[in-house]
């Protein structure tokens, strides 16, 4: 029986995802502009990041003022409850300025640390995904009701297809890229969809074997690493090691180590 706790603040996040999702899919602008960069000239923010997370902000600080948030575009308090909200307001910006649609909301809550709520709405799909510590994971979409989700039985490697991102900074997806060269002809092959919240859900939903990335901040993953780790993916770093700025896998079990042992060998969490 789920916590009544985590109960509140798991119908919290799915409010908030929800109303930023039709935020950003029915408020934008034809003219949308950039509104900043972040870690090269081709990272943006647009208007609508900023808007959403305000929106995002304001809904769960009035009903949870205590609580602290970690936000993508700049929301950092402390609170004094435990519970912490990490928020990517928009997790695929470059695909959302473009008109592309996979781009998603992403909200998470922590409890003294560790993630015990995760929701990601992808608006443009019709879908939105979620899940509680334990609880397993859940999506709403096209079909009746709830869906609960579990990842893909685990095919052989080379039959595995995995899903990645490239960083902004040249330097770095370069890199990035010649690690990708060197696993195609290993797998079944590789997508590139654009927004890591989607990623780690789609490995949720059985839609991917596997997902790998190095760069991504707690905002980018803790929704989605949850959810993947309730649908019975197995989640980390470099071996040993929780996901991380490093590098972040999610795979079913039986892909997860071999396509993590790879990665290791490949150099995949350095530049």
């Amino acid at each position: 029986m789920t916590d009544p706790l985590h109960a509140e603040l798991l119908q919290l996040a799915r409010e908030a995802a929800r109303r930023a999702g039709e935020l950003l899919r029915d408020g934008r602008p034809a003219d949308l502009a950039v509104a900043a960069t972040k870690s090269s000239p081709i990272d943006v923010v647009t208007e609508m990041d900023i808007a959403a997370e305000k929106l995002i902000t304001t809904l769960i600080a009035g009903r949870r003022p205590e609580d602290g948030f970690l936000g993508e575009e700049g929301a950092s308090t402390e609170g004094t409850s435990g519970i912490r909200w990490v928020i990517d307001p928009l997790d695929g910006t470059v695909n959302y300025l473009y008109g592309l649609p996979t781009w998603a909301v992403s909200i998470a809550a922590e409890q003294d640390g560790e993630t015990v709520v995760g929701a990601v709405a992808a608006p443009m799909r019709g879908e939105a995904y979620h899940a509680v510590r334990g609880g397993g994971a859940w999506a709403t979409g096209a079909w009746d009701g709830e869906r609960r989700l579990t990842c893909r039985p685990a095919p052989p490697l080379d039959q595995a297809l995995v899903s990645t991102g490239f960083n902004y900074v040249a330097e770095v997806r370069t890199h990035q890229a010649g690690v990708a060269q060197r696993l195609i002809p290993l797998l079944r092959d590789i997508r590139r969809g654009g927004s890591a919240a989607v990623d780690l859900c789609d490995v949720a939903a059985g839609r991917l074997d596997g997902y790998y990335e190095r760069g991504l901040h707690p905002w980018d993953l803790a929704a989605g690493d949850l959810i993947a780790r309730e649908a019975g993916a197995l989640t980390g770093g470099r071996p040993g090691e929780r996901p991380s700025w490093d590098l972040t896998v999610a795979a079913g079990p039986g892909v997860f180590e071999p396509l993590q042992r790879l990665l290791e060998d490949f150099g995949a969490w350095h530049d």
